[in-house]
C-alpha cells in the first residue's frame, strides 16, 4: 500500500510539472513557493528534479536511426519530425521538441536549486545529506543533458570555449533573472564538482521506490557518461564496477532471452520500464505521445526500413540480438521497438480530456556495462595494453548473452579476429570501437543514445529524401556543422539569452 501512495504521489507531482510546462523559462515568481522546512517535505520536492520530458524524439530524429520512408509509405507527416530530419529547429516548444526539453530540465534544476537552499536555512542535521547529494547529483545530470544537445560537444583536451549553458545555483529571486551562458568548459567543471560533491552523500540513501530517484547506483552510472564525455576512463571503470557489491551485471541487464523472452508484445512493453526491474536504475515520468503511430513509428521521418533491418540484422557476435520490434497498423515500413507503453491521466474523466505519459529509462545498467567496454577499449589503445581488450570482450560478451538466443561462448562469443573479419578493418583498436558502436546502437535504438556516440566519435549523420517521384538523393551532416547543436528556444533568446550559432 506504501508503494501505491508512494507512484500516485509522483504521479501527481508530475502532473503538477505538466501544468505549469507551458509558462516560460525560469519565469516562476519565487513568492509562489511553498516553504520547504521539514524532512518529509524536501524529500518529496525532488521528486521534481528530474526533466519530466525525455529527448528521445528530437535525438533519434536527427541521428542515422531514423530515414524517410516516403509520402506514400508512412502513416503521417508532421512536425517536429519534418523539421528534425532536416536538422532545422522547430516552432514552438511542443512534445517532442528541443525547447520543450530545455524547459523541462530548467524546471528541474529550479527545484534543486529550491532543495539545496532549503537545506542551508533549515537545520536539518545528517538526515538530509542523501537530500542534498540527490539535488546536486539531479541539477549535474539536468545541466550535462543541456550542455549535451544545445552546446557543441565537449573535446578532450581541447579549449572547450565555445558557448556553454546557463548554470542558476540559486533559487530565482525575480521574475525575469538574467543569466549567462559560460563555456562548455566551465559547464562541465559546474557538472563535476557537483557530481563528485553529490555522489558521496548518496551512499546509503533509502527511498520507497529508489529508481525514481538518483540512487549511489543510478549516479554512478551517470558519472560513467560524464566520465566517457571527458576521456577519464579509469573513472569510467572505477564508477561502474562499484555499482554492484558482487560486480554481476549478466543477471541484471535487460533479460531479452530471460524473463522478457515469454512476454506477449503488451506485456513487454509493460515490463520493459518497471521500476521493479534492476536494468531500470532511474525511470522519469515524462509527459509524451512518443510510443504512438503518429509520433516515432508511423511518422513519415522515423523508425523504418532501413532502421529496422540494422536492428535485426546478424551483428558481430554472428547472430542477431533479440529484440520485440513490432509493425504499425500492419503498415510497414512503420514500426516500433515496442519499449515504451503509454499511459493516461486524466483530469477529467467525463470529456476524456488528460495527459499521456511513458515511464522513460534515464539510466540503466545497460549502458553502464557497455560503458566500461568502450573504457577498457580506450585504455587498451592509449596503454598500448591488449588485456585491456580482453576486459571489454568478456562485457560485450556477457551482454550478448542476454540477447542472442542460445547464446554459445564458444561459437557466439566476440573475438578480435572476428570483429576484423566482419567490418573489413585491420586494426584491433578500430574494430573493437565499430563493435561496440554496433551493440550500442542496437541496444538503445529509439531510447536517444545513439546521438551522443554520433556527438562523441564525431559520427557523419547522412539521410535519405524520398521525392513524389520515388527519386533518391541524400544529405550529411558532418562534424563540426553548427546544425548539430540544438538552438535554444525562442522565449530564452527574447528573454536575453545568446542564441547557438547557425
Amino acid at each position: 500500500m506504501k508503494n501505491i501512495k508512494y507512484k500516485i504521489a509522483i504521479l501527481s507531482l508530475g502532473i503538477v510539472a505538466l501544468l505549469t510546462g507551458c509558462k516560460k523559462f525560469l519565469e516562476e515568481s519565487p513568492d509562489r513557493r511553498t516553504e520547504i522546512n521539514t524532512i518529509e517535505k524536501l524529500g518529496q520536492l525532488l521528486v521534481t528534479a528530474y526533466p519530466d520530458r525525455h529527448y528521445y524524439t528530437f535525438a533519434e530524429g536527427a541521428s542515422d536511426n531514423t530515414e524517410d520512408k516516403s509520402a506514400k509509405n508512412s502513416l503521417y507527416n508532421s512536425e517536429p519530425f519534418i523539421s528534425l530530419y532536416n536538422w532545422n529547429t522547430p516552432e514552438g516548444s511542443g512534445n517532442g521538441t528541443p525547447a520543450e526539453y530545455w524547459n523541462a530540465c530548467y524546471r528541474a534544476v529550479a527545484t534543486a536549486n529550491q532543495a539545496l537552499k532549503s537545506i542551508e536555512e533549515n537545520n536539518f542535521g545528517t538526515a538530509a545529506n542523501q537530500y542534498k547529494g540527490e539535488a546536486l547529483v539531479a541539477r549535474a545530470y539536468a545541466e550535462f543533458m543541456l550542455v549535451t544537445f544545445f552546446a557543441e560537444a565537449y573535446e578532450i583536451d581541447g579549449s572547450n570555449s565555445s558557448l556553454g549553458v546557463p548554470y542558476p545555483l540559486e533559487p530565482e529571486t525575480t521574475a525575469r533573472p538574467t543569466y549567462e551562458r559560460g563555456t562548455v568548459a566551465s559547464t562541465y567543471a559546474q557538472i563535476r564538482k557537483d557530481l563528485e560533491e553529490g555522489l558521496p552523500l548518496l551512499k546509503g540513501a533509502k527511498y520507497q521506490v529508489p529508481h525514481y530517484h538518483f540512487t549511489e547506483q543510478a549516479a554512478k552510472v551517470f558519472a560513467s557518461r560524464f566520465y566517457l564525455f571527458t576521456g577519464e576512463w579509469d573513472k569510467v571503470i572505477s564508477n561502474v564496477s562499484t555499482i554492484y557489491a558482487d560486480g554481476n551485471f549478466k543477471t541484471k541487464i535487460r533479460q531479452y532471452t530471460g524473463e522478457l523472452y515469454p512476454l506477449s508484445y503488451d506485456e513487454h512493453r509493460i515490463e520493459y520500464t518497471k521500476a521493479e526491474k534492476p536494468w531500470n536504475l532511474l525511470l522519469s515520468n515524462t509527459y509524451s505521445v512518443f510510443q504512438r503511430s503518429s509520433a516515432a513509428g508511423g511518422n513519415r521521418f522515423s523508425f523504418g526500413e532501413n532502421a529496422k533491418n540494422y536492428y535485426v540484422g546478424i551483428t558481430v557476435f554472428g547472430k542477431a540480438f533479440r529484440n520485440r520490434f513490432g509493425i504499425y497498423s500492419s503498415s510497414p515500413p512503420n514500426y516500433t521497438t515496442n519499449k515504451f507503453n503509454e499511459y493516461f491521466y486524466y483530469t477529467n474523466v467525463q470529456a476524456n480530456t488528460g495527459y499521456p505519459y511513458i515511464m522513460a529509462p534515464i539510466l540503466t545498467a545497460d549502458e553502464a556495462l557497455l560503458n566500461r567496454a568502450e573504457a577498457y577499449i580506450r585504455l587498451a589503445k592509449e596503454k598500448a595494453d591488449p588485456s585491456y581488450f580482453s576486459l571489454a570482450i568478456n562485457d560485450l560478451n556477457d551482454f550478448a548473452s542476454t540477447r542472442i538466443v542460445g547464446y554459445n561462448q564458444s561459437t557466439d562469443g566476440l573475438t578480435i579476429a572476428k570483429a576484423k573479419t566482419y567490418f573489413g578493418l585491420t586494426d584491433d583498436y578500430e574494430a573493437m570501437i565499430q563493435s561496440l558502436l554496433q551493440t550500442k546502437r542496437i541496444a538503445f535504438m529509439q531510447e536517444g543514445l545513439r546521438w551522443l556516440d554520433i556527438l562523441r566519435f564525431k559520427l557523419t549523420v547522412k539521410h535519405n529524401f524520398v521525392a513524389t517521384d520515388g527519386t533518391e538523393t541524400f544529405q550529411t551532416l558532418p562534424h563540426g556543422d553548427k546544425r548539430r547543436v540544438f538552438q535554444i528556444p525562442q522565449d530564452a533568446i527574447n528573454g536575453g539569452i545568446t542564441p547557438n550559432p547557425r
